[in-house]
């Protein structure tokens, strides 16, 4: 297949949608960018490529604008794996961002984090992101890492939110316990600091937030998001092709939701791909489907890695699973996918669940990854 494109792709996949390509989700944004402006702690839940980052930041941006005392922080703590890694990405998050100038990170660090902070080095002098500086033992200076955001929005009589991203991290600490029971002590007593809490892992989410026994239990209100409206898209999507001089049909775009289970990020990707493979500027019949099985090419060497991974009773549930089968405890079921007991199903779907394979949000249990569903029916199990 010729592919050719004389100028940037105009969708947006795998990064933070900004602006035209932030779709929909207008409810969605105003709720939380009131949350932020109201200083009420929110998480956010929601599986992976749902959009959950580009809606924090859209809703960020908005609040901000609409209240100029407003300061939020954004920390991402998806490659963090310790409390002294928490500590030090936290206070320096919050240092940078709470400053304009790297002026102003001195000053902070003067008046608020001398006693922390082993060393400072510079990049651009202009540029508050490039000061670099190091926290001499985080977990003894936790309590003053904690409180450093209520610190400087009390003395400089503005509000912050600190969002912190893939916040299911904690969960993995030494000790995950007595870690979120000092954050709760510190953070519920702030009175001009909000936090917003977000993940993609709803399992390891609603261990820290839904039960009553864990110390973040009712810490704030709780927004588990859905999907898109499918009806949204068409519109977007031919929107997108007419801006580059190209055209695609309702039914294409229709087709383009379905095939990519109106996941954001796989229809972003997939009227990415079918865009670059309109060769004349039209979108002719069968070039979604084409664009389809390029993704799953693409996708093929990954996903066969991953299978290789799981047990023959893990890989024969998810093969019961996409052929639709309910009665999954059922002898007949149990003997025709060689699944053993139902003792060995639960342990399988938990193992699945572990590794976000399936999500068992409501007890229903559903695949993160819709591609990857479709690959394991029509390619890996139709062998």
């Amino acid at each position: 297949i010729k592919i050719c494109s004389i100028m940037a792709a105009p969708f947006v996949f795998g990064r933070v949608a900004e602006g035209e390509n932030f779709i929909d989700r207008e409810k969605d944004t105003a709720r939380l960018a009131e949350n932020f402006r109201s200083l009420t702690n929110t998480i956010l839940i929601s599986p992976r490529r749902w959009g959950k980052t580009s809606l924090v930041h859209k809703a960020a941006s908005r609040a901000m604008e609409e209240d100029k005392e407003l300061k939020v922080v954004f920390i991402d703590i998806f490659n963090v794996r310790t409390e002294d890694e928490f500590y030090e990405k936290m206070a320096t998050e919050v240092i940078r961002q709470t400053a304009t100038t790297a002026d102003n990170i001195l000053m902070t660090i003067r008046k608020y984090a001398a006693a922390i902070i082993s060393g400072i080095s510079f990049g651009d002098a202009a540029a508050p992101t490039s000061v670099q500086f190091q926290i001499k033992e985080p977990q003894r200076s936790a309590d003053e890492i904690l409180e450093l955001p209520e610190k400087i929005a009390r003395d400089r009589g503005i509000k912050i939110v600190v969002c912190i991203d893939e916040f299911q991290q904690i969960g993995e600490f030494r000790d995950p316990r007595a870690f979120q029971a000092n954050l709760r002590a510190k953070w519920q007593l702030q009175q001009h600091v909000a936090y917003c809490l977000f993940g993609s892992r709803r399992h390891m989410m609603m261990e820290v937030f839904g039960k009553a026994s864990m110390p973040f239990y009712k810490f704030g209100a709780i927004y588990f998001l859905e999907k898109i409206d499918a009806g949204f898209w068409p519109e977007f999507i031919a929107g997108e092709f007419a801006k580059t001089g190209k055209v695609i049909s309702t039914e294409q775009c229709k087709e383009i939701v379905r095939l990519a289970d109106n996941n954001p990020y796989y229809v972003q990707q997939l009227a990415q791909t079918a865009w670059l493979h309109c060769q004349s500027g039209i979108c002719e019949e069968g070039t979604v489907q084409e664009a389809f099985e390029d993704i799953l090419r693409q996708q093929g060497e990954l996903n066969r890695a991953l299978t290789a991974t799981l047990t023959l009773t893990q890989q024969n549930l998810l093969h019961a699973m996409v052929n639709g089968e309910q009665a999954l405890s059922s002898k007949e079921v149990i003997e025709k996918y060689g699944l053993k007991s139902t003792t060995e199903i639960s342990r399988a779907r938990k193992a699945l669940v572990a590794k976000d394979i399936l999500d068992d949000f409501g007890k229903c249990y559903t695949f993160e990854d819709p591609l990857y569903e479709y690959w394991l029916k029509n390619v890996f199990f139709r062998r």
